[in-house]
């Protein structure tokens, strides 16, 4: 796996290593080992999987909050998403800032998304499959979030949602 730096701290886009034969390829997805030698979280507590039907859905932006903070490490398995993190760690020089990236069953890139973010994302196509490795369990009192409109943050997303859930309607700015 390739670690490739994002303009955060500690979040990186990593790429499998893809081992093509007439068969078809390979490439691991997660090696505790190979995290933990990046000094990255290597806890693997649940895993996730969001399946979206419709190009335009939003989910996003979420984070959980201390002491059940969570690491994430997201996929696209299927189709196509805009996947947007913030920084949302008060005393960082990046406080507030976002960074989107697509993730695709195409280019099969993931992104590594450390305690401090919020997350979310929107399909870029019908029938998207997003998997997420997480390092603690989902608690929802501890379960956090902000507009995707947040004008304070100002996030350009590459599309207007057609779907997003009452719950992700209904979040306040981030104060």
């Amino acid at each position: 796996m390739r670690f490739l730096p994002t303009q955060f701290t500690g979040a990186f886009v990593v790429e499998p290593e893809r081992h093509e034969d007439e068969r078809g390829h390979f490439a691991r997805l997660w090696c505790e080992e190979e995290f933990a030698k990046q000094g990255l979280s290597s806890q693997l507590s649940q895993v996730n999987v969001s399946f979206n039907r419709h190009r335009g859905t939003l989910r996003g932006m979420h984070f959980q909050v201390p002491p059940h903070a969570e690491t994430k490490l997201v996929r696209c398995n299927r189709g196509c998403i805009c996947d947007v993190i913030v920084d949302i760690r008060e005393n960082s020089p990046t406080y507030r800032a976002w960074q989107a990236f697509e993730l695709s069953e195409d280019n099969g890139t993931m992104l590594y998304i450390p305690v401090g973010f919020a997350h979310g994302f929107i399909t870029l196509s019908d029938n998207a499959e997003v998997y997420y490795q997480m390092s603690t369990a989902y608690h929802a009192a501890w379960a956090c979030g902000f507009r995707w409109d947040d004008e304070a943050i100002g996030i350009d997303w590459p599309l207007v949602p057609e779907v997003i859930s009452e719950r992700d309607r209904n979040w306040t700015a981030l104060a």
